[in-house]
């Protein structure tokens, strides 16, 4: 595990904190192969089936019904990045209790969206191909844009304004690119989450 990450001395927004090399390059082709060997599903989306392939750990979001439900437990293989993730974003690794995995194959993206109210926290580990995450808040004219570059093996941490305040996406790729994504439950997801346990 590297020592340190290297962070933006002055973040790109408030709330948006960046840092490279949270694995090795050996590490990062292994995450890639585990994750490849995970029943991997097309994203679906109100009827509409997306390019990219996922698969959710803790905690499913079905955007057919709008509705949460727990999920599979999440996997041996993301528990030590969980742990990393999680000293990155400053929070306890339990905390993190949902898990993404996405494989995004040439002309696969993300369109804008901010990440649904249940989930607070958002920690994303980049693999494969460099890609930009894009920004973006409406203004009163239109909107502001910002753009973040992420290297392959580099984590972002998702709080606060940049988190609930600006969209996010990530345009078509050319090559093929993994992530994880690690989120919390917000004060909303906790108390679904005590109503489904009860």
């Amino acid at each position: 595990m590297p020592n340190q990450f290297d962070l933006f001395e002055t973040p790109l927004l408030p709330g948006l904190a960046y840092g490279e090399e949270v694995l090795d390059a050996a590490e990062e082709a292994a995450m890639i192969a585990a994750i490849d060997a995970c029943e991997l599903t097309p994203f679906r989306f109100q009827g509409w089936t997306g390019k990219r392939l996922t698969a959710s750990f803790g905690w499913s979001y079905d955007f057919d019904r709008g509705k949460a439900a727990p999920g599979l437990p999440m996997p041996e293989f993301l528990l030590p990045l969980r742990e990393r993730a999680a000293t990155f974003a400053g929070i306890a690794a339990s905390a993190l209790e949902q898990a993404l995995l996405i494989r995004y194959d040439p002309g696969a993206g993300i369109g804008w969206h901010r990440d649904r109210p249940m989930f607070g926290h958002v920690v994303g580990v980049s693999l494969g191909a460099p890609v930009a995450l894009r920004l973006r808040q409406r203004t009163a004219t239109g909107f502001d844009r910002r753009s973040l570059s992420l290297a392959p093996r580099s984590i972002y941490h998702l709080s606060g304004e940049a988190r609930h305040e600006w969209e996010h996406g990530i345009a078509p790729v050319e090559r093929p690119r993994w992530s994880v994504t690690f989120r919390s439950l917000s004060a909303l997801g906790l108390r679904a989450s005590a109503q489904d346990q009860g």
